[in-house]
């Protein structure tokens, strides 16, 4: 596949993004770009919400891990439907009640000023860690397979690609980036379903055939029952539903789209058919991971590295671009860029939408000065997000950058300990001290987590530590409790 094309295609996509752009941005203000002006067609939010949800890590990592992990990924995702269930009768009703902006608002009406500003700074910190990454790695495969043979350096790549995000979404915000995920979750699916149609033609699979070997192979394992084993069905179907609740319910970057919707039913029922259809991308995602290992075997491809490892997360992209046909290495590249970018233009405006609303409070300055604040805070979390991704480059340790990104998942501890006490107790908070318990909560969680097998006899943690660092500030926060006020009352 020549540099060349492969630049022409991603040309070719960030020109449609742009003149999506170009044509929804107009008279934008901050309500359209926070909320959409709150009158978003359900289904739209719903459909866009998929490659919001999903990012070139998913892309990547969930066909790669069948080989490992088989379909125990599955148990996740049945868990997301308990998640999903809670959000749209729990969350969103009080979300809604108080027609919030941002959903850390809730934070400060329950609790007061610092609780509020704690759960948008552990917001902005994952959020902004976690989309790094993810434009790290769409970044390196293109650096494999144009820049690195066109003598541009990675930082460049970096830079243009996030240049490129700003430029389609610094206007319009969350008017504009309802039409781009639509685009790009519609080329994401696309591709994804051309990968396991072409593969199926290569492997002379009709469409019978197809499901009796994906069925037939011990890849496609869900359930597992040793309850010591880090794949045990019940603890991944537990873990589903807590992550689902605070990666999506308390995160404003989901969030921020439910909220664009006309009205709560309206929420709610994009909310109902997005968790439906996220089920079945993922079986999508998994079938073809079955097909990758199966197509691999069928062909005699080595998939070990110098170490003699087959690591999971190199099998797609491998088989892509090296042993795939041109045009089914042309629908990889379009699948990685639609499915990560989809995700990265909503973070970043999330991220602008937090710390404009939640720390600037844009809206009480007149509308031309809050667009003022609100590209340069935009431009300025572009610029955050370079340097994240240049810091993990110069670590140049897979290992330590996998550490890092696993890291950002500590911060949402806080976060479910935080809306956890405030919807399911009536008690109050000594405020100024809810920064240094919710700091403190992950640090222990680390602690534990690294000293598991000994001090709980070979236990290792999962998902699940989101659960105990949730559980640690729950209690913490209890701790420096009082009794309920007039204002406690009222708020929950």
């Amino acid at each position: 596949m020549s540099p060349t094309l492969v630049l022409s295609l991603v040309a070719g996509y960030f020109t449609i993004l742009i003149v999506i752009a170009l044509l929804t941005s107009r008279k934008a203000t901050s309500e359209s770009f926070f909320v959409a002006n709150r009158n978003a067609p359900w289904y739209m939010v719903a459909f866009a919400m998929i490659g919001t949800s999903l990012s070139g890590v998913t892309f990547i990592s969930v066909p790669g891990m069948v080989q490992s992990q088989a379909w125990s990924y599955m148990a996740v995702v049945f868990g997301y439907l308990v998640g999903y269930l809670v959000i749209g009768l729990v969350l969103m009703p009080l979300y809604y009640r108080l027609r919030l902006v941002s959903i850390y608002g809730y934070l400060e009406q329950r609790f007061g000023f610092w609780s509020y500003k704690t759960g948008a700074l552990f917001f902005l910190i994952s959020r902004a860690v976690g989309s790094a990454f993810r434009l790290y790695l769409v970044a390196g495969v293109l650096q494999l397979a144009v820049f690195d043979k066109m003598g541009v350096p990675f930082a460049v790549t970096v830079a243009v690609s996030i240049l490129l995000i700003y430029l389609y979404t610094f206007r319009g915000g969350l008017k504009t980036i309802l039409w781009t995920d639509t685009f790009q979750t519609m080329a994401m699916l696309l591709c994804v379903g051309v990968s396991i149609y072409l593969i199926s033609s290569e492997l002379n699979l009709g469409f019978a055939e197809l499901v009796r070997t994906v069925k037939e192979s011990s890849m496609s394992q869900i359930y597992f029952s040793d309850f010591r084993d880090d794949k045990f069905f019940w603890k991944q179907f537990a873990s589903g539903a807590f992550i689902t609740i605070v990666m999506t319910g308390l995160d404003q970057d989901l969030m921020q789209k439910n909220l664009s919707c006309r009205s709560l039913g309206d929420a709610q029922k994009n909310m109902f058919w997005f968790t439906i259809v996220l089920v079945f991308v993922n079986i999508l995602f998994l079938t073809l991971g079955v097909l990758l290992y199966q197509f691999a075997a069928a062909k005699g491809i080595s998939l070990t590295n110098a170490e003699g490892k087959v690591v999971g997360d190199n099998v797609f992209p491998l088989l892509a671009t090296q042993h795939f046909t041109l045009f089914a290495g042309i629908i990889f590249i379009l699948g990685i860029i639609a499915v990560t970018y989809a995700s990265a233009d909503s973070a970043l405006t999330a991220l602008t939408t937090s710390f404009c609303v939640d720390f600037l409070d844009i809206r009480q300055y007149p509308e031309a000065r809050q667009t003022k604040l609100r590209q340069l805070t935009h431009f300025g979390f572009s610029v955050v997000l370079i340097v994240i991704i240049l810091i993990f480059k110069a670590l140049n340790d897979q290992s330590l950058i996998t550490a890092v990104f696993k890291a950002a998942g500590y911060t949402y501890g806080p976060l479910l300990g935080l809306f956890s006490f405030g919807i399911l107790t009536h008690r109050g908070l000594h405020d100024r001290l809810v920064l240094p318990v919710c700091a403190a909560a992950p640090i222990i969680t680390y602690i534990i987590n690294a000293n598991s097998e000994a001090w709980f006899n070979g236990y290792k943690f999962g998902f699940e530590i989101l659960l105990l660092n949730g559980a640690i500030t729950f209690l913490a926060l209890l701790a420096i409790s009082r009794p309920a006020s007039t204002r406690t009352a009222v708020a929950v």
